[in-house]
């Protein structure tokens, strides 16, 4: 993809460390870390939507993440490394790998409650799209 930038620096046109290369993904520190360590790892394929890459893009990029999560969590001593997938920001798929502490105060995600009944026809929906 022409404009993005993740497909920039997997053609080697944006300066970048790697923490690690092979023939189907990279990974690197994100530019605007939650916590020191915060990684990215993206397919060198350009795919925007999780739900738009093949199921083996999906099982590589999920044990990449454990072997990275481990190699996170003994290198910066957090207590955990938190997985997400938001995919906004920049359109194309990337894992972000957060080292967390339990006492860290961040929050990513605001909370809401169901309404009467919102969640039964919720599940619903999703059970008929499946």
């Amino acid at each position: 993809m022409e404009n993005c930038i993740f497909c920039k620096i997997v053609k080697g046109e944006m300066p970048k460390k790697f923490i690690y290369d092979d023939v189907k993904f990279l990974a690197f520190l994100d530019i605007q870390p939650v916590s020191s360590g915060h990684t990215l790892i993206i397919p060198k394929e350009h795919i925007v939507w999780m739900h738009e890459a093949d199921d083996e893009i999906i099982s590589e990029i999920f044990k990449l993440s454990k072997k990275l999560m481990i190699a996170i969590r003994n290198a910066t001593g957090c207590d955990y490394v938190q997985l997400s997938i938001s995919g906004t920001d920049v359109p194309h798929l990337h894992v972000h790998l957060i080292p967390r502490y339990f006492n860290d105060g961040f929050s990513r995600f605001p909370t809401k409650k169901y309404k009467e009944g919102e969640e039964k026809e919720i599940i619903e929906k999703i059970i008929q799209a499946l």
